[in-house]
């Protein structure tokens, strides 16, 4: 093995860590933030749409940068964008200086996002087995570390835009300390051609990637109704305190955190469409125990298995997206993540018109048929021509790569 891999790997982490970290503590600060710039929650949700308006147009923007320049140029330049944008919805005083702050918070995370997550394929593809479910996992450890580091400096009065402020700084620190340990550029040696055959011209994104992309989507909607349906649901549909329906969101997130650090393995033993047919299956399971749960531990039980079974997908999805062409590996990441963010984004949107039509419980039943669409779909991620059976530990990576057995 290189001995450029463990530091990267290393890096790579602490990348996934510090976007989760600086995720969790613009949502820590959610409540503050709104006061300071006047707003109400009807005008913040809109608002909120120009964030994911920023990441998207992020992501496109940095995975082809990716391919041409490398994540090892990407990647820290992301992160420090990221980093220094966070301070300003702190500082947005009216709706209009909020709008443009999440807009290029956004957009610095949509670039971080996708950069990260390529030279995430790149190592990898240098280990010769999964390891990206790791790197997703520790992003949430990210978010919980968030969550207590605001708690406490709420409760010490610091101001939001100290705290932002303050994470800014690290966050610029982090990004450049740990920038030389990333890989360098990947080259095969070949030169790039269209599907028309002109060398250096950009090609067209394979069927396969928008195929990935789609299941990306649905899979993330999923996720996105339970960020922001789980402890509604608890306490409207089964009447649990505040306190109690929180425990569902809880549930749902520690499994999804602990489902991510025990994948990788799963995944070397048994291929990516393994992870992805019966985790969908599973989080379908779990989500139907919720729609018909007679009570508050039921539905506790559902929503870890919800988070279990979810917990490996998107990954699988990135990696496979990652790997089905090293020299496109960006922008192909880019349109996966992209398309997956919307859907994280429509989850909420989608539910809450349902809600007008039958009980939020029943509106479940939707994202319950996504995950049997993505079950019966799996098999896109598998390689190859004429497969018949499950994919070897090693498939999805670059045939001259695998590990010989």
């Amino acid at each position: 093995m290189d001995r450029a891999l463990r530091p990267a790997r290393l890096v790579t982490f602490v990348y996934f860590a510090l976007n989760g970290f600086l995720m969790g503590l613009w949502i820590v600060h959610i409540p503050a933030v709104e006061d300071r710039a006047g707003v109400g929650h009807a005008v913040l949700g809109w608002l909120l749409l120009l964030l994911g308006a920023g990441a998207f147009a992020g992501m496109q923007l940095t995975g082809p940068l990716a391919d041409r320049f490398g994540a090892r140029k990407v990647v820290p330049v992301s992160a420090a964008l990221c980093s220094a944008a966070l301070v300003l919805p702190g500082a947005a005083g009216d709706v209009w200086t909020l709008g443009a702050a999440l807009l290029l918070f956004g957009f610095g995370n949509g670039c971080l996002d996708v950069a990260m997550n390529a030279h995430a394929v790149q190592v990898e593809r240098g280990y010769r087995r999964p390891v990206m479910s790791a790197f997703h996992a520790v992003f949430s450890v990210g978010g919980v570390l968030a969550s207590l580091v605001g708690a406490r400096t709420l409760s010490w009065g610091w101001s939001t835009v100290e705290t932002l402020a303050g994470a800014s700084v690290l966050g610029l620190l982090v990004a450049v300390l740990a920038a030389p340990a990333l890989l360098p550029q990947e080259s095969t040696g070949a030169p790039r051609e269209s599907s028309a055959g002109g060398r250096g011209a950009r090609r067209a994104t394979p069927a396969r990637i928008w195929a990935l992309a789609a299941l990306a989507l649905m899979l993330m909607l999923c996720e996105g109704v339970a960020n922001d349906w789980s402890a509604l649901a608890m306490r409207d549909v089964l009447g649990a305190s505040d306190a109690t329906a929180a425990l569902a969101y809880g549930a749902f997130a520690t499994a999804m955190t602990v489902g991510r650090l025990l994948a990788d393995p799963v995944a070397a033993r048994f291929g990516p469409v393994v992870i992805v047919r019966h985790g969908a299956v599973l989080a379908a399971a779990g989500l139907t125990a919720v729609v018909f749960s007679p009570g508050i531990p039921l539905a506790l039980v559902g929503w870890t298995l919800f988070g279990i079974g979810l917990s490996g997908c998107v990954p699988q999805l990135f990696s496979a997206a990652g790997h089905a062409d090293p020299e496109a590996a960006g922008a192909n990441v880019s349109r996966v993540a992209g398309l997956g963010y919307l859907g994280m984004l429509a989850g909420p949107a989608v539910i809450g018109p349902l809600t007008r039509l039958v009980p939020l419980n029943l509106a479940f039943l939707l994202p319950v048929a996504l995950c049997v669409v993505a079950a019966c779909a799996a098999g896109t991620l598998r390689t190859g021509s004429g497969a018949t059976g499950e994919r070897p530990a090693d498939e999805g990576m670059p045939v001259r790569e695998r590990t010989v057995s």
